[in-house]
């Protein structure tokens, strides 16, 4: 029988101990789920090559030299300006190198808005097609990167392209 002025034992001594508990446990939640975003986006083998300038996807399709007369081409068939949430037809082409698929990442440059991944679906000799679409931010203007990666049998090759999406106002 206990005596009533000893401390119950069912509450526990060291509340703090759970919270420091909770604390880290949420802390290694955040490390894997960065660790899983840079896993997936898997860029370590991609040989990238940057942008031929001027290059403005709003206007017209951007290319990127991949040498010995390689090029690569994005396309982002968009009514005027990108806007965020509006579906946009993507068109990936590749001359002078064998290519077996072909996928574009949107990537926000000044803030990590997670993976938006578009693999684009083989069309003719080196042309590939699918539908991508931005999506929106609180910012008013947001600076994004279509990153364009390709499977050759040399291996990955890709090449980035900047864009600004404005928020539209209603």
């Amino acid at each position: 029988m206990s005596s009533p002025s000893q401390p119950d034992t069912g509450e526990s001594r060291f509340p703090r101990l759970r919270l420091l508990m909770l604390v880290t446990l949420l802390t290694l939640c955040v490390a894997l789920w960065y660790l899983a975003a840079h896993l997936l986006r898997g860029e370590a083998d991609v040989d990238w090559h940057a942008a031929t300038l001027p290059c403005d996807l709003h206007q017209s399709a951007c290319t990127a030299s991949l040498g010995g007369g390689r090029t690569l081409t994005l396309d982002v068939e968009a009514s005027g300006r990108i806007r965020a949430l509006e579906l946009l037809p993507l068109t990936v082409r590749v001359d002078g190198i064998e290519v077996d698929a072909a996928s574009v990442d949107f990537i926000g440059r000044d803030m990590d808005m997670g993976l938006h991944r578009f693999p684009l679906s083989k069309q003719d000799s080196g042309r590939f097609e699918g539908v991508g679409q931005v999506p929106i931010c609180t910012e008013s203007v947001m600076p994004w990167q279509a990153q364009v990666v390709v499977e050759t049998a040399e291996g990955r090759l890709g090449s980035r392209f900047d864009f600004t999406v404005e928020r539209s106002v209603p």
